[in-house]
């Protein structure tokens, strides 16, 4: 329920609140300082994605730029639709991608399903971002995004830098790399779970409305997202 106040006391609480911001807002500077400064691990495979113009080694899909991102999504072999909530994130990425090329940053969604049915799915969707077929590689196992059955049922997964059970055989996540002038290829960084929040536009929105994501109520907090042609 809200809470009405007269004006001046609305204000004084507003000051008091945009301090709060402005300390989180300082502390994310420090925080993405500190991920800037992250060690780097040169990879060992060149991986052999297929995509849309054919095979496509992860070095290739840097272009002309020097960065990359990469998010994994969650696209099991033997489904017919990418994960709802995946979709939900892949929504904004159309829109960044030319702003992210203007700071020497590339940006591809790679799974583990077959191409035919990423990109029957892309066109459903109505996106245009560059999306790749890891099938035939180990990648979505290097990046602890993709569990075999056998390791599921013995409990024996890594995902998002700890060991245990996995709710399924594919997770989220986004990984960076960066190339140098000799085109080797090394990996920066890489965000699972909660990590992918901040990336996520339509929950910092919710998070600045009043009823905030609401989701306390409901089985799982993401219970209440559809893709954007299944909603009412």
């Amino acid at each position: 329920m809200l809470k009405v106040v007269a004006t001046e006391t609305w204000e004084a609480a507003r000051w008091e609140l945009l301090e709060a911001e402005k300390a989180l807002q300082t502390a994310r500077d420090e925080l993405a300082e500190k991920r800037r400064a992250l060690l780097a691990q040169r990879l060992k495979s060149a991986y052999d994605f297929a995509g849309e113009d054919g095979s496509r080694s992860i070095s290739d899909l840097f272009g002309k730029h020097s960065q990359l991102i990469i998010y994994h999504f969650m696209f099991h072999p033997d489904w017919d639709e990418g994960c709802k909530s995946c979709s939900l994130w892949a929504d904004s990425f159309d829109g960044v991608m030319p702003h992210l090329a203007a700071r020497d940053v590339a940006f591809a969604v790679i799974s583990r399903g077959p191409l035919h049915k990423l990109l029957a799915y892309r066109q459903r969707m109505g996106w245009k971002f560059p999306w790749l077929s890891s099938a035939e590689t180990s990648f979505n196992y290097d990046f602890d995004v993709s569990f075999t059955p056998a390791d599921i049922a013995a409990k024996n997964v890594r995902y998002n830098y700890r060991d245990g059970a996995s709710v399924g055989p594919e997770l989220p996540g986004l990984s960076v790399f960066r190339k140098d002038d000799e085109g080797s290829v090394y990996h920066t960084y890489s965000t699972f779970a909660r990590g992918l929040d901040t990336i996520n536009p339509v929950y910092q929105l919710l998070d600045l409305v009043p009823k905030g994501r609401d989701e306390n109520e409901l089985s799982h907090p993401m219970e209440w997202v559809q893709r954007h042609d299944e909603y009412e």
